[in-house]
């Protein structure tokens, strides 16, 4: 059987060393060959004795030339229209454009690299440059990253699941050509930088319930220290190291550069900067109960915490929920005492309520102190408890708390500790009592617990943000929570079709064509006005 080359231009090999791509009539000319060699290896009589294995390894390659025959045949049509009827001067954008030479170019696309030509139109000098651009370019919808957007938009998807290198390595399992790790990164810093657009005019649901659920928590990512970040910026160091061995390689390496100094008690390695997520959904009343979740949307950012509840109340707004609606909104939260500043601020006629894990939490904390016995005596004391807050009976239990602190003597071995938690424990609890008005909730049949929101925390940040050995620098990791949070929402496919239409509006009215690939992040989403 002939190998790839011997059936196509040279030009369109891998990346090709002839100045030219090679023409429509050659490229027709390779596809009736391969295509008559894929017929007739499939319908071979008598047919050869072959496993399904090595059929399918024989084919895979044949697949993917026979995706690159057909994509530079759809380029090389386009270039010879558009080189034979466009005229030698046109207007764009008011400028005066002359006709240049045919150029020619290589694109990497799902199926590999293709190579194709097409017109340069020169524009006048300004200064030490000539404007110019390419016409059939803009008129497909390519920009000047070498990768079409599908390509970049595979690699972005994978990359919001796995690591770079990984999402690298797994993408050569499947294609045969790979942009390089840094350019994956560099396009989830390019799609990622349309994503605070998208997420203020994506189509709203249009089948929302009667009750709107809004969850807020929040969660550290390990990022950078400033001497981490002094160490990746210096001039690369040159290795002296002439060893083969990967072991003595790595002791010449920490002795150059040195060893970290030991922590001192209570100093944090993580170096933690948190990012606060909203997981926003609506449920609907059926009978005596309200269904759901429904139209679930997951927004996270490493801004400010006020960022979040601005976007929740913009999101809420925009899905019919305003504050003089007259609809019903719930807020549930961890109890954090910024969270009910902002709430107070963006939410003041929504119903708050105290996640009651949470409030089930501090309680175990106190029944260590009040149930000295481990196992059936605190369990039977922590249930009593529990049916305290589902019966409408929070006052009490905090009562009972401030009973049990008076009997702990105020002298004695480890008395003190005792007296301080569970005094930590009731004011937690007295303080938030409004918030815990179970009973109520449950007759109701709203939300008692913050789970979606716990969930989408471990795996929106700590799935893909909290490993060993990661360090993030909070910019260059926004455009990825975001993306990932797109990805979640299950938008993944509206969002890369509403980016192309971005890079056409971007290309039209001027003479330049549009890039996806970033190098620099932008800064961080900023709070852009309080409420009135």
């Amino acid at each position: 059987m002939p190998a790839p080359a011997s059936i196509l231009p040279s030009t369109l090999v891998r990346n090709g060393s002839a100045s030219q791509a090679p023409s429509a009539k050659a490229l027709r000319e390779a596809l009736d060959t391969l295509v008559t060699e894929l017929l007739g290896w499939a319908t071979a009589s008598p047919a050869p004795t072959l496993a399904f294995w090595d059929a399918e390894a024989w084919l895979i390659p044949k697949v993917f030339l026979l995706g690159r025959l057909l994509l530079a045949l759809f380029l090389a049509v386009r270039a010879e229209e558009q080189a034979a009827t466009h005229p030698p001067t046109c207007v764009v954008g008011g400028i005066t454009m002359k006709r240049g030479a045919v150029q020619p170019r290589n694109l990497t696309t799902f199926f590999g690299i293709v190579r194709y030509t097409r017109l340069y139109l020169r524009g006048p000098k300004e200064g030490a440059h000539r404007s110019g651009f390419y016409p059939l370019d803009r008129a497909l919808g390519l920009t000047t990253d070498r990768f079409s957007l599908r390509t970049l938009g595979l690699c972005a998807r994978l990359a919001v699941e796995m690591s770079f290198a990984d999402a690298h390595e797994t993408l050569a399992m499947v294609l045969p050509e790979v942009p390089a790790v840094t350019q994956i990164e560099e396009a989830v810093l390019g799609l990622g930088s349309f994503a605070p657009r998208w997420f203020e005019q994506a189509p709203v649901p249009a089948d929302d319930g009667e009750v709107l659920v809004a969850q807020f928590d929040s969660k550290g990512a390990p990022t950078a220290t400033a001497r981490e970040l002094a160490r990746r910026r210096q001039p690369r160091r040159r290795n002296p190291s002439q060893t083969p061995s990967q072991r003595h390689r790595g002791r010449e390496s920490r002795e150059r550069y040195g060893t970290l100094p030991r922590r001192a008690p209570g100093d944090k390695s993580k170096n933690a900067r948190m990012a606060t997520l909203v997981v926003m959904y609506t449920l609907r009343r059926e009978g005596d109960r309200l269904v759901g979740p429904l139209n679930k949307r997951v927004y996270a950012s490493f801004a400010k915490k006020e960022h979040a509840f601005q976007f929740a109340r913009q999101q809420a707004d925009r899905r019919g929920f305003g504050k003089d609606s007259g609809r019903k909104i719930q807020v549930l939260t961890d109890g954090e005492n910024c969270f009910e500043t902002y709430l107070d601020r963006y939410f003041p006629e929504a119903e708050r309520t105290l996640d009651i894990v949470h409030a089930i939490e501090k309680l175990w904390r106190a029944a260590e102190v009040i149930v000295r016995e481990r196992g059936e005596a605190r369990a039977i004391w922590m249930a009593a408890r529990k049916a305290d807050l589902l019966g409408g009976r929070e006052a009490a239990v905090v009562e009972l708390l401030e009973q049990e602190r008076g009997r702990i003597p105020k002298t004695g071995p480890g008395q003190k500790r005792r007296r301080a938690r569970l005094a930590a424990v009731a004011n937690y609890l007295r303080k938030r009592l409004s918030l815990m008005r179970y009973a109520r909730l449950l007759d109701e049949d709203l939300e008692l617990s913050t789970g979606a929101g716990e969930g989408a925390v471990r795996d929106i940040l700590g799935r893909r943000f909290d490993q060993g050995g990661m360090r993030w620098i909070r910019e260059r990791a926004e455009p990825l929570l975001q993306l990932r949070c797109i990805a979640a929402n299950g938008e993944w496919d509206a969002f890369l079709a509403w980016v192309r239409q971005q890079l056409d509006a971007q290309a039209a009215p001027s003479r330049t064509t549009p890039t996806v690939l970033r190098r620099k992040p932008g800064p961080l989403p900023i709070v852009l006005k309080k409420a009135a």
